[in-house]
């Protein structure tokens, strides 16, 4: 099925900026089809169980009820009337999920879901988590990023330093940590200064702002690359320089099931439980059902799932019969769909709706690349990663696989009949390369 490289889908390269950020926020709604969109920030994906219900309520109460996971574990909540930006804000408020006005929008921040748990981490990347968020929602700079601005902490097993986060800590095993910008190395936080780390990371940010001067929202796009980045570090009194990317092994999302470790297990050997979210949604009931698992708090992923630390495995029996995925045998296991049609006026195709149908039959023997329906060409929500790419066209759709950063021309499917069969193949023809 697959011919040489054609090109990849939109790529990362330096881009010129001459309008606005309009990533929406929770006090800047998005008009989409099916009612404003908002997007909550939730940094490191980590809820308490009353900000979980408050997330719930407000999703029943002012949308459509259902709760969207993004690729940086974060909930957009759609279906909403535009004049209830005020509501929803004072319902978040309350709860906690909106600690800065000004910053909402930058608070974007993927870590780590199983640090602390499962002992297999340099360090509990928590502890930089928290003090990273009050520093963005306290600088006045910071509030320059774009809402695509991503700070990524991970805890050295390479699971979010693959995100291709914007800044990056990364935990090393000598107890310090590696402050990456973009795919660059600048600098190495030895031990004894670990717990300045977020503070780096934020000073590297600010100091983007500054190299891109309202050029670039992401350090991809920045004309000179990260050179003017370290000098501005070097004036800001950090010893960085230009350095290669470190070479540390690469994690992966964290299956469904029992997670294991050294992190207190319950008798049944589990330290916390992983699910996933059907297509990357929860509706009311599946939310309500994952809520009342919890434990002490939820940890929504960057792959579309929720980690629950300190729940039993038995609570998976409850969250598979309410429609979650709980484990590796189900069909839908990396399958993902940006919203389509109706939802979205771009969309050529109900691809949720197709998705489910046209996935559902995937072989598992051996594994299978993940797959991801887009209704159109903009393939917003689209993975990092090699992966099936499904794109609705006038035609029916396209299939091809992206390995490596290269889109491979595969086929378009005009006839629905052929779509599950040409999809299956494409997942396993992918792993070989």
């Amino acid at each position: 099925m697959r011919t040489p490289p054609d090109h990849p889908p939109p790529p990362a390269v330096p881009t010129a900026r001459d309008r606005g950020d309009a990533c929406p926020g929770t006090l800047r709604l998005h008009a989409a089809d099916d009612g404003a969109l908002a997007r909550v920030r939730i940094p490191g994906g980590v809820l308490r169980l009353d900000q979980a219900g408050a997330l719930g309520r407000a999703a029943r109460d002012l949308g459509d009820g259902e709760l969207h996971l993004t690729s940086r574990g974060n909930v957009q909540l759609r279906g909403l009337d535009a004049g209830c930006v005020r509501e929803l804000a004072a319902r978040l408020d309350a709860a906690g999920l909106l600690p800065s006005h000004r910053n909402e929008r930058v608070r974007n921040i993927v870590a780590s879901p199983l640090s602390g748990l499962d002992g297999r981490g340099h360090l509990d990347v928590r502890q930089w988590l928290g003090a990273l968020d009050r520093m963005l929602c306290g600088s006045e700079a910071a509030g320059g990023l774009s809402g695509r601005f991503l700070f990524a902490l991970d805890d050295g097993r390479g699971d979010v330093a693959a995100l291709a986060a914007d800044v990056t800590l990364r935990a090393a095993p000598d107890g310090g940590a590696r402050l990456l910008v973009g795919d660059t190395g600048v600098l190495h936080v030895d031990a004894r200064d670990v717990q300045d780390a977020p503070r780096l990371a934020l000073l590297a940010a600010e100091a983007f702002l500054e190299a891109a001067d309202g050029r670039a929202w992401r350090v991809s796009e920045l004309p000179g690359g990260v050179g003017e980045v370290v000098r501005l570090l070097r004036g800001r009194g950090v010893p960085a320089a230009v350095g290669a990317r470190p070479a540390m092994p690469v994690g992966h999302a964290p299956p469904p099931g029992v997670v294991t470790g050294s992190g207190g297990a319950d008798p049944d050997g589990a330290t916390a439980i992983s699910v996933l979210a059907p297509l990357g949604r929860f509706s009311a009931a599946q939310w309500a059902e994952l809520t009342a698992a919890a434990h002490r708090e939820l940890r929504l992923t960057p792959w579309r799932g929720a980690v629950l630390p300190g729940s039993p495995a038995a609570a998976l029996t409850r969250l598979a019969a309410a429609g979650l995925i709980t484990d590796s045998s189900s069909p839908l296991l990396g399958v993902g769909a940006c919203v389509g049609h109706p939802g979205c006026a771009r969309s050529l195709a109900d691809v949720r709706a197709d998705a489910a149908l046209h996935t559902g039959g995937a072989p598992r023997t051996g594994g299978a690349l993940p797959v991801y329906w887009s209704g159109c060409d903009r393939r917003c929500g689209r993975p990092r990663g090699d992966h099936v790419d499904v794109v609705a066209a006038p035609g029916g759709y396209g299939v091809a696989v992206v390995r490596g950063g290269r889109h491979y021309t595969g086929a378009t499917i005009a006839d629905p009949s052929e779509l599950a069969a040409a999809v299956a193949a494409a997942r396993v023809a992918g792993l070989d390369g």
